[in-house]
């Protein structure tokens, strides 16, 4: 049975579950692989729990008497080529965001911004892999007037194999940094595995939404020499300009475009006060301004937008407790979120600073002068009272404070929790410091 086929199937079953506990009547089940899983072990179980079809990728569970199963040679690549099947059906505009840090809470801020003048499909949380993106292609309907959708890299290829079924129109990449070397083997892997949504960009004549600001990603753009882009930036030259005003402690800024704005003089600057903490924030906000701006939202639906966007899932946010006040980024962590985050909370006019900062994951033979980088950084950024959290912190050459775990930090904070304090708590989601502003 050809994509086709089953694309037909889908029609007339257009709810699709990978999840064989989670089975709505009528939909189809995807019987997918994990390292510790087989969907196929449970297409039968699927099918008698509601679901009317089960794509399986195993002879021995297919059932030839039962034409409700459906034998297929990949699961998974029948999954991403139905979702593919499923956005061709779309002429609408499709902005594919990747990058190291940002691409969440860019995606949230874009698709807030298009949110007011636009019906908006996006990504949700941030289900931007192999599984992920296919689920949120098929989530596109009829009245969806313009798709934001997230993609995400751990290992060389992985771009390139998911703009194959995004087929973006325009896009971005948010920055390049030092994450997931262990997969990508260095930064320039970085570079050319999130470039490769640049070369489709290129390859297809598509937009490219470029931060001039960034010298890695201009100069990455201009390798490829494309014939459009519209920049933003903090440099007079962009197209969208903007600068912080101050971080006390959320971002307020302000920005100008002389060559989108359409709606007022040229020369007119407007100020946003936004809920979001951290000056590198700033750049997440042009990109959602300029890509309004293309889409036609009036620079004062922009500014309505932004200043009532309220992050959330630990990133970005200010959290008022009975004791403390917390800077909680507790996400995930790589060196060139961790230097943004330390230097933001520098720049914080507020007194009382301490930081809880926890491993990065995932640095491989880097790891030991990355973690020692964030120690000079926290020095050099006038901080003292400084927790450093897991293995790869224990290591580095310090005074600050060292926990093993987080459990060791929880038996602290039982016996001298700290009062009256902005604590920063930033790190890898594996080091679990998303446990402790329940305790803080």
């Amino acid at each position: 049975m050809d994509i086709q086929e089953i694309y037909k199937i889908y029609l007339s079953h257009p709810t699709v579950t990978t999840d064989s506990r989670n089975c709505p009547e009528g939909s189809i089940f995807i019987a997918l692989k994990g390292t510790s899983f087989d969907g196929n072990k449970f297409a039968k179980a699927a099918l008698d729990k509601g679901c009317s079809y089960a794509i399986v990728d195993e002879k021995e569970y297919a059932d030839p008497t039962d034409k409700r199963i459906i034998l297929v040679e990949d699961a998974l690549v029948t999954y991403k080529e139905l979702a593919r099947e499923h956005r061709r059906q779309f002429s609408i505009p499709v902005i594919g965001i990747t990058g190291t840090n940002g691409k969440t809470t860019s995606k949230e801020l874009i698709s807030t911004v298009l949110a007011e003048k636009y019906k908006v499909h996006h990504t949700e949380a941030n289900y931007n892999n192999d599984v992920g993106v296919p689920r949120t292609l098929l989530g596109i309907r009829p009245d969806d007037e313009i798709a934001v959708i997230e993609m995400g890299a751990s290992h060389p290829g992985d771009i390139k194999k998911l703009v194959t079924y995004v087929e973006p129109t325009c896009g971005l990449i948010t920055n390049v940094g030092r994450a997931h070397l262990q997969g990508f083997g260095s930064f320039e892997g970085v570079k050319r595995t999130k470039g490769e949504l640049y070369d489709y960009l290129k390859a297809h004549e598509a937009l490219l939404f470029l931060n001039e600001s960034n010298a890695d990603l201009t100069e990455m753009a201009a390798q490829r020499e494309f014939d459009r882009i519209i920049t933003y930036g903090q440099d007079d030259t962009a197209d969208v300009q903007g600068k912080v005003i101050s971080c006390a402690p959320f971002l307020k800024f302000e920005w100008q475009s002389s060559s989108l704005n359409k709606q007022q003089p040229a020369n007119t600057i407007y100020e946003v006060q936004t809920h979001l903490i951290g000056s590198y924030n700033l750049d997440n906000m042009l990109a959602a301004i300029t890509i309004g701006l293309h889409f036609g939202v009036t620079p004062q639906q922009i500014n309505h937008a932004l200043e009532n966007y309220i992050p959330h899932n630990n990133r970005s946010q200010l959290t008022e407790t009975a004791h403390n006040k917390l800077i909680v980024d507790a996400y995930n962590a790589n060196p060139s979120s961790m230097a943004a985050a330390i230097e933001n909370f520098r720049l914080m006019e507020v007194e009382h600073k301490m930081a809880i900062l926890g491993d990065m994951r995932e640095l491989g033979a880097a790891s030991a002068e990355e973690h020692q980088k964030v120690v000079e950084l926290l020095k050099a950024a006038g901080l003292t009272n400084v927790w450093l959290v897991g293995e790869e912190f224990q290591k580095t050459n310090t005074d600050f404070r060292k926990f093993k775990d987080v459990d060791e930090v929880k038996a602290e904070i039982a016996l001298h929790r700290p009062e009256d304090h902005y604590i920063l708590i930033k790190g890898s989601n594996g080091i679990r410091l998303f446990e402790l502003p329940n305790l803080l």
